[in-house]
């Protein structure tokens, strides 16, 4: 990687002289040293390498007691591993809107990208979220711990670099060491102005503490105001703050504002049919549509489908916003084509929640959101199908159609495949949509019975056949 030039010779200097595994505790608890002002409601939450969470705070002279947990020897054996863990993340002010979230978001993207490069390769990387409790939706701030096993100085070299170089929101820096009595603590750096002002450098330090685990993983109030959205007015104000990085935001937005408001759906049926991707969607919507004389709509419809690719390459809360809005874009043609015929639409708003309550809740698949939770409820402003269908078959299943389509995957579909604790949280986000919820349809058999389950299911429910 290439050293940022600005960086300096003192920077360099300073890092060999002040190795953590080098510095005396007496140094590192000198009064010289600024101790910044952490917050004692502020907690922490880390995926750990079995997928569990752990849970800690930073505590400089005061803890609040209520809050500890006993000692958590997962957290210690990770932080405390052979080798060097840093802690890196993205701040956001709080109540500073989606402005400041998307800004936040992106250079939380690019710092990931960054460290799958050279000289980090060796490198493991874990999720890392900081919140508030009690505090309002919006304050859960992304960042990661990024695990060198390797110990290397080229390694903090370079990661001092990359952050010097940041723009603004620029990211908070800690590294994690134990002192003399085996206690566990965390070495602050600040980036102080821009790169050329001598940019990073050493604030103080803070004991790591055990904290409670909350009842809901902190990630689920932010959902609504980042990867769920619960109006169009809402992701209208996401793509709205897109307009000036993604032009392509921007005739979105013009397509959207063309639909009619408030649309309602006519006298025939409209179904929907989800699953995971190589769950037969594709052959059972275009079959069911020819059975029934059906008008067959797809998600993300084709007007704005040209500028996937774009979208899909954008946080979370970009691309999210862009499938919520073709859902949106899809409501009004499904209104004008359900006053002619029956409607058949291959994935809906249950698709794009589903995939993103799974992506952006951490851990196990029992930390996602619990039943009847608000946020598995169907968004007021926008048409309701009919019924959902949900297609399920195995794993192995999914496996075998994917390697025989042979076509391009998405980043999400090469996640379900590798990862299993994935694929069961979108599984379970699924089942656990309200309002409507699904109707789930074993899509393992032959063709030919799928698609008259299929067509059972829709007889059985949608009376107006």
């Amino acid at each position: 990687m290439a050293f940022v030039p600005r960086l300096g010779d003192f920077i360099l200097r300073f890092l060999e002289k002040m190795r953590p595994s080098q510095v005396p505790i007496s140094c590192l608890q000198s009064t010289d040293m600024h101790t910044p002002d952490l917050g004692q409601d502020r907690r922490f939450v880390l995926e750990l390498p079995d997928s569990g969470l752990a849970h800690f705070a930073l505590c400089c002279d005061k803890t609040d007691r209520g809050a500890l947990a006993p000692s958590d020897p997962r957290l210690e054996t990770f932080l405390l591993a052979p080798g060097r863990s840093y802690s890196v993340f993205v701040p956001v002010a709080p109540g500073s809107g989606y402005g400041a979230r998307i800004r936040a978001a992106r250079q939380h993207q690019h710092l990931i990208k960054q460290l799958s490069q050279v000289p980090f390769q060796q490198c493991q990387l874990r999720r890392l979220l900081s919140y508030s409790p009690g505090s309002p939706p919006g304050s859960t701030e992304k960042g990661f711990v990024l695990w060198d096993p390797r110990d290397c100085l080229e390694t903090e070299r370079a990661l001092q670099g990359l952050l010097v170089a940041c723009e603004a929101p620029r990211p908070h820096l800690g590294v994690f060491e134990a002192d003399l009595s085996g206690q566990l603590w965390q070495r602050q750096w600040e980036l102080l102005g821009g790169a050329g002002d001598g940019g990073l450098k050493p604030v103080g330090k803070a004991r790591v503490v055990p904290t409670k685990e909350p009842q809901l993983h902190p990630a689920v109030p932010d959902l609504p105001l980042s990867v769920v959205f619960p109006s169009l007015e809402e992701v209208r104000k996401v793509f709205k703050e897109c307009t000036s990085l993604i032009p392509e935001a921007q005739e979105v937005l013009n397509l959207v504002d063309k639909c009619p408001k408030n649309v309602q759906k006519g006298k025939f049926p409209v179904i929907a049919i989800e699953g995971l991707d190589a769950t037969g969607k594709t052959t059972v919507t275009h079959s069911i549509a020819k059975t029934m004389n059906a008008v067959f709509l797809k998600s993300p419809p084709p007007c704005i489908s040209q500028w996937r690719k774009i979208f899909d390459n954008e946080p979370a809360i970009i691309r999210r916003a862009y499938y919520s809005l073709g859902n949106y874009i899809i409501a009004s043609e499904i209104a004008k084509a359900s006053t002619q015929a029956p409607v058949i639409v291959d994935r809906y708003w249950h698709s794009t929640a589903a995939y993103a309550i799974a992506t952006e809740i951490s851990g196990l698949p029992h930390y996602l959101p619990p039943a009847h939770h608000p946020i598995y409820q169907w968004p007021k402003d926008l048409l309701k199908p009919d019924i959902i269908l949900l297609l399920t078959t195995t794993p192995k299943e999914r496996e075998l159609r994917i390697q025989e389509r042979g076509l391009e995957k998405t980043k999400e579909e090469e996640e379900l495949e590798v990862n299993k604790l994935f694929r069961e949280k979108v599984e379970m986000s699924y089942k656990r949509m309200e309002n409507p919820g699904c109707h789930l349809v074993d899509a393992g058999p032959e063709r030919g019975e799928v698609i008259q389950n299929v067509l059972d299911v829709i007889k059985k429910y949608c009376t107006s056949l």
